[in-house]
């Protein structure tokens, strides 16, 4: 597939890395030499210097037989540009625009062929939010995915010592589980994807991932580590776009406080927050924390736009008695050194869940949903298979029969307003929504081919 990423941002790159490794044509386009530089030196990949939405920049870029734009700049209106001109003068068959101004984004009139031809747009700041409220429902969990409109979701948790299912074998788990109907979909031991099988044990400290439907979710993650309570209290830090809608999600529900060092932000967050008390300062402070009660907090989430404040203010409220804490990290090496290092609990890579909005309109083949796992090493996608016994690898065959590569697992199956936990005699029907989960990200065109569907399949 050929695709035109514009902006080498931290989404553009992060963007261009993932297709770059799955044997696609990628030009990136951006008008700072330097980071085009280090691009090309790691990736196997074309750049562009320019500005994104000029038409000679784009044509330079080969914009005449791409299949899809990607307009990821730091400018919401260079990208809605950049997709008018791609459709106006080359005809481009898809485009995808990151906006992230809340005035753009509340009127769904704009994006049409009749006004601006974007196809798709992804607000990385409602993303975040999104993924930040699914992991406050849900206490004790690392990650958690929705799939089939969130009537299933896939959870990744920590493994505690002494937790119910330590120990126990997968071929165990429907005696222990009794009612409930889940599927272990992938388990990290010491950073690795390890065979499941059923004389395969839970460890303490597998960072283990099971599919199950809403209302079982809690019900589980209580089997593998030791109970959260629901989290009530929640201070934010940081108000800016994410901080604002996720207090602005939060405040019907939770007791949200908010710290904005910008006094004119506060200001305005106080007038814009109905149920949510918002101060003025550094939430890096330890005076101001301590004044604020943080060791009642059950949450701290610092989601400013500095890697550095967030870790250090997520630190400090956590060694002021704050129960857990969250930090939005968009530095991958930064991540692995806190969450691993035990420095926070959770660090949230808002490229990793941008991503993930932004990959199922990228993947071949009729994908709904798609998320990076586990640091983007792996990924857990839902795709719809097409075709018949004849046209298809994988329509009318027992999971046993699938040739599936190493590494890469039929989780579950969703048949119209039925879930089905996949095992080894499960026949996929045409339609069926199948839930994969691949363990090296490698392994995904493999994915691909496996469910593209042929004239004449022999």
């Amino acid at each position: 597939m050929k695709i035109i990423i514009l902006g080498a941002g931290q989404v553009g790159s992060s963007l261009a890395q993932h297709l770059a490794s799955e044997a696609n044509d990628i030009t990136v386009v951006d008008s700072h030499a330097e980071v085009l530089h280090d691009l090309q030196n790691r990736l196997d990949l074309r750049t562009v210097g320019g500005h994104a939405s000029r038409p000679d920049v784009l044509e330079r870029a080969g914009i005449e037989d791409a299949d899809m734009i990607v307009a990821v700049t730091n400018s919401d209106e260079v990208n809605m540009v950049a997709c008018q001109v791609a459709y106006t003068l080359f005809h481009t068959p898809k485009k995808i625009a990151r906006v992230r101004t809340s005035a753009y984004l509340r009127y769904a009139a704009l994006y049409s062929e009749n006004a601006l031809p974007i196809d798709v747009v992804i607000s990385p700041e409602d993303l975040v939010k999104e993924y930040i409220h699914r992991l406050i429902r849900h206490p004790g969990a690392l990650q958690v995915v929705n799939f089939a409109n969130a009537r299933l979701q896939l959870v990744a948790v920590k493994v505690q010592e002494r937790a119910a299912l330590e120990g126990a074998r997968l071929a165990d788990l429907p005696q222990l589980l009794t009612g409930l109907d889940i599927r272990i979909a992938a388990i990290f031991r010491r950073d690795m994807a390890i065979s499941l099988e059923g004389e395969t044990r839970i460890l303490a400290e597998d960072e283990v991932f099971f599919l199950a439907a809403p209302e079982h979710v809690q019900k589980v993650i209580q089997q593998l580590r030791e109970v959260d309570r629901p989290y009530k209290r929640i201070t934010i830090a940081g108000g800016g776009n994410i901080g604002k809608r996720l207090a602005d999600a939060l405040e019907d529900e939770h007791q949200v406080k908010v710290i904005e060092r910008d006094t004119a932000r506060a200001r305005y967050l106080a007038q814009a927050l109905s149920n949510t008390i918002v101060f003025e300062g550094d939430a890096a402070d330890e005076e101001l924390l301590r004044n604020e009660n943080i060791d009642s907090a059950d949450i701290f989430v610092a989601v400013t736009n500095d890697d550095e404040a967030n870790i250090l203010s997520a630190m400090l409220a956590k060694q002021l008695g704050a129960r857990k804490v969250m930090s939005l990290v968009t530095k991958p090496s930064y991540t692995r050194l806190v969450e691993g290092g035990g420095i926070v609990d959770i660090a949230i890579s808002p490229q990793q869940v941008t991503l993930g909005g932004l990959m199922k309109h990228v993947r071949r083949g009729d994908v709904v949903a798609v998320q990076p796992l586990h640091r983007g090493t792996a990924e857990v996608m839902e795709t719809i298979a097409h075709g018949n016994a004849n046209t298809s690898r994988v329509v009318g065959r027992r999971v046993a029969q699938i040739k599936l590569p190493q590494g890469v697992w039929v989780s579950a199956i969703v048949r119209g307003d039925e879930i089905i936990m996949a095992h080894r005699d499960t026949v996929i029907e045409p339609e069926d929504h199948v839930i994969i989960l691949v363990a090296n990200r490698r392994r995904i065109p493999e994915v691909e081919r496996l469910f593209q569907v042929r004239v004449t399949f022999l």
